[in-house]
């Protein structure tokens, strides 16, 4: 468990190993026991690499309502994770929110995240998947009571959209500008995703500046990407992702 600045707790599982390490970012109400995560690091403690995953304020194990975060909350914790638990250069996988809050820790510490793995990438979701989508009566809703309640495809207890969570992500939008990050970048999106379009991984694709980024579509694929042809996939963007960084020049990114 890591003390957060205001007394929270976040709840944290590393594995030592050989750097490149990976951290691993879930998704919204996610939480790091689930199978991308657990994957990731049967994969990473079989080649001998460091393996981080972790839960968001008010997801699994962390302390706190999940009511109460925001993307920047939640970078928050990814910065307190990736500053404290590991070492030397990063390659960061993020799944859906997780690819957002990826990417923008990649912008945080150039120094240290040193490749990216993005599953059906939800940059910007707050805003584009959400609220531009909402019709004006569910918009009236959110601002008035503070909260809306979108049906969930993957648990039965609803999601809060809080009028805060839409607000506060607006500080964190990158798609309508060049993301300046020139390191490798692998892109995992199904067709068949209901939830992140594929369109919105190309987009995501198109506004990263770096020459090194390769987008793969899954046909039929849904957004989870759980199933065993695509968490292989997933490891195999994952590790050569690695390779990659490990093959780079000996002044690669420390902590």
């Amino acid at each position: 468990m890591l003390d957060t600045p205001d007394g929270a707790h976040i709840a944290c599982r590393h594995v030592r190993g050989a750097a490149p390490g990976v951290l691993f970012c879930g998704g919204f109400r996610s939480d790091m026991t689930g199978t991308k995560a657990v994957t990731l690091e049967d994969w990473a403690t079989t080649r001998g690499a460091a393996f981080t995953r972790f839960d968001y304020h008010g997801h699994g194990a962390s302390d706190g309502a999940f009511s109460d975060g925001t993307i920047g909350r939640w970078l928050e914790d990814a910065l307190l994770v990736l500053d404290r638990v590991t070492e030397g250069p990063v390659v960061v996988v993020g799944s859906s929110m997780g690819a957002w809050i990826a990417t923008l820790l990649a912008l945080a510490r150039p120094a240290r995240v040193a490749g990216l793995v993005l599953i059906a990438p939800a940059l910007d979701f707050t805003e584009t998947l959400i609220w531009e989508r909402l019709p004006d009566e569910d918009r009236a809703i959110l601002m008035r009571d503070g909260v809306w309640l979108r049906r969930s495809d993957y648990s039965d207890e609803p999601d809060e959209i809080t009028w805060r969570l839409i607000e506060e992500g607006r500080d964190h939008l990158l798609l309508d500008a060049p993301i300046a990050f020139p390191r490798p970048v692998r892109i995992l999106q199904g067709t068949a995703d209901e939830t992140v379009p594929w369109r919105h991984a190309v987009r995501t694709m198109e506004a990263l500046d770096s020459s090194d980024v390769t987008l793969t579509l899954v046909k039929n694929g849904d957004h989870r990407l759980s199933d065993p042809a695509n968490l292989e996939r997933i490891l195999q963007a994952t590790d050569e992702v690695v390779r990659l960084v490990a093959h780079s020049s000996p002044r690669s990114p420390s902590r």
